[in-house]
């Protein structure tokens, strides 16, 4: 059986792909996308060395992922093309496709006197993606993050394969991430236009007329700036965070003492409202998603593909009639140990980082 690594050490590093010469110069070398994340689409994205030596960009020609050079070569001398700027491509080798997963699964459990009998391909990979999908929310930790700098209108579009947010943060100037707090006292609801009678305006079709933002967030963000240290020394602060806090001073929350900003997500409209200090402000939206954006995300780790194949199995067969229940009980059993498993190795917790952590624990207070 073939190895799962099927490139050179060197091909990976470089991201690049090597023919053995043909002295032939009609002959044409093939590029395939098994060495490249992305197969090079022009000339001007691949150098070609010939024995070690780089070729001029005249000396070759290059469309439609296929090269050929001007001039004859020396037969069985190496022919390296290398990307120019390669996407990185590196530490693909701990996961496994979801295309694989399912035909494995396909071979591995469907056929005569299998675990099941007969299963269409298309039911598979439903269940592969839905288990894919649930694992990734607190398992694979699925997280993504996107750096952005707020816009004058404060206003930002979520992610596009935004399901949830794990952490929103602003960059300082040295860099240090500052926790940004969602607001708890405002939103931004659907605002009507009303004429001076407060009247409701329609347009011609007999639709409400709305206005975005709010007068409700314009006031909020215009009023509140994010605390601020001179602000925290103030019993008399204008600051709308501690115009409104319950208790005063004794009594403030965390999320109030701090002059970081803060924020509103409008899931309706798909945006993040900020507040008003956070303008040309850098921040990083942290993240999780599903992986089932792109074909490239749909993977899973390998510490998790067991997992995947026992909630396959579980899944096609809990949905099925004249299935014994012990047969079903004992596949829940099965992906409930896989997955519990799965999660462990994933926490990747390590001896040395714990002892550490203990360490810092017992560690006296000195002034």
């Amino acid at each position: 059986m073939a190895g799962l690594f099927n490139k050179t050490q060197e091909e990976y590093y470089q991201q690049s792909q090597t023919f053995e010469a043909v002295a032939d110069p009609s002959h044409v070398y093939t590029l395939l996308n098994t060495f490249f994340p992305t197969v090079p689409a022009t000339k001007a994205d691949i150098r070609v060395f010939v024995d070690g030596a780089e070729l001029d960009v005249d000396d070759y020609a290059y469309s439609n992922d296929e090269l050929t050079l001007n001039s004859a070569p020396t037969a069985g001398v190496n022919i390296v093309v290398r990307q120019v700027e390669a996407t990185e491509d590196f530490g693909t080798y701990q996961y496994v496709a979801l295309t694989d997963i399912v035909n494995n699964f396909m071979i591995a459990y469907v056929g005569e006197g299998k675990l099941i009998s007969k299963v269409s391909r298309t039911d598979v990979g439903f269940h592969a993606k839905r288990g894919l999908a649930e694992f990734s929310y607190d398992t694979l930790q699925s997280h993504k993050s996107q750096e952005i700098e707020v816009p004058p209108s404060l206003i930002v579009p979520l992610p596009h394969d935004y399901v949830n947010y794990t952490r929103i943060v602003m960059s300082d100037t040295d860099g240090i991430e500052r926790i940004l707090y969602p607001v708890r006292y405002t939103s931004n609801p659907k605002s009507i236009l009303q004429d001076g009678n407060y009247d409701y305006i329609f347009d011609n079709d007999g639709t409400l007329l709305e206005q975005q933002p709010s007068d409700t967030w314009n006031k909020y963000k215009t009023g509140s700036s994010g605390t601020n240290e001179s602000n925290v020394n103030q019993d008399d602060s204008t600051d709308i965070e501690w115009k409104y806090q319950e208790g005063r001073r004794f009594g403030i929350t965390p999320e109030f003492a701090q002059d970081n900003g803060s924020f509103y997500i409008d899931l309706n409209q798909g945006r993040i409202h900020f507040s008003g200090g956070l303008a040309g402000k850098t921040i990083t939206i942290k993240y999780i998603s599903d992986t089932l954006g792109t074909d490239e995300e749909m993977r899973v780790h390998k510490f998790a593909e067991e997992a995947l194949y026992k909630h396959i199995a579980y899944a096609v067969l809990s949905s099925r009639i004249n299935i014994p229940e012990y047969i079903v009980s004992r596949y829940k059993k099965e992906r409930y140990a896989s997955l519990r498993n799965a999660k462990i190795r994933l926490s990747n917790l390590k001896s040395e980082e714990l002892a550490q952590v203990m360490r810092n624990k017992s560690k006296q207070i000195k002034n």
